[in-house]
């Protein structure tokens, strides 16, 4: 990660966070008075192929201590009334903003995998991790709404994984490193501003 994007990370960070609090002091009010403690889900994800740290998001299901992997169509009836909300709005992922200021990832990347998958393919993570993981990227704008659509109809833990491996893993790669290909500081703003209106820039779609 350059210097440039570094600080554009921090300023956009700061700035978000003082205009959101309101919105994270209601999301946190609203998970312990509906759903209870606790507030926060905090997952280990790689940074590198062999540097993890703990991502944090907001609570959107009921805890399992067995709980792993992606989630699928086995865990939905876990999902609270809380979770679906914010997981519409994708508000679920705010804490996030404090995992940008610490410099665990970035606004824009290849989303953080977790370990069992970077172990389960280390050439592929090896050439997608290069770049520092984000909050969004090309993968999350192309593919999310499919990838949700694909694991939504698994029935079974093991069919979740098995659609992952085999249809999510190697198509988010594919967009990831045509992102890291075509990589600006001026690309970077767009595809922010792409997440929020959830569309992909023209200037990748050409490039791609």
């Amino acid at each position: 990660m350059t210097p440039a994007r570094r600080l554009m990370d921090i300023v956009l960070a700061l700035l978000l966070l003082a205009v959101l609090w309101p919105v994270l002091i209601v999301m946190v009010l609203a998970i312990l008075i509906l759903d209870g403690r606790p507030v926060l889900y905090i997952s280990e994800r790689m940074q590198t192929p062999d540097k993890p740290f703990m991502l944090w998001k907001f609570r959107t299901m009921t805890t399992d201590k067995n709980d792993s992997g992606v989630s699928g169509g086995d865990k939905a009836h876990r999902v609270t009334r809380t979770g679906a909300v914010m997981r519409r709005y994708r508000l679920d992922e705010l804490p996030q903003l404090m995992n940008i200021l610490r410099g665990d990832i970035g606004f824009v990347g290849p989303r953080p995998p977790l370990r069992r998958y970077v172990e389960r393919f280390p050439d592929l993570y090896a050439a997608v991790l290069k770049d520092r993981p984000g909050v969004t990227g090309l993968a999350t704008l192309v593919f999310h709404r499919t990838e949700e659509k694909l694991l939504s109809e698994c029935a079974t833990p093991q069919e979740t994984e098995e659609v992952y491996e085999r249809r999510c893993v190697p198509t988010k790669a594919r967009l990831d490193m045509i992102y890291a290909k075509n990589r600006t500081l001026r690309l970077d703003l767009r595809m922010m501003v792409a997440t929020v209106f959830r569309r992909v820039p023209p200037v990748i779609r050409k490039r791609s």
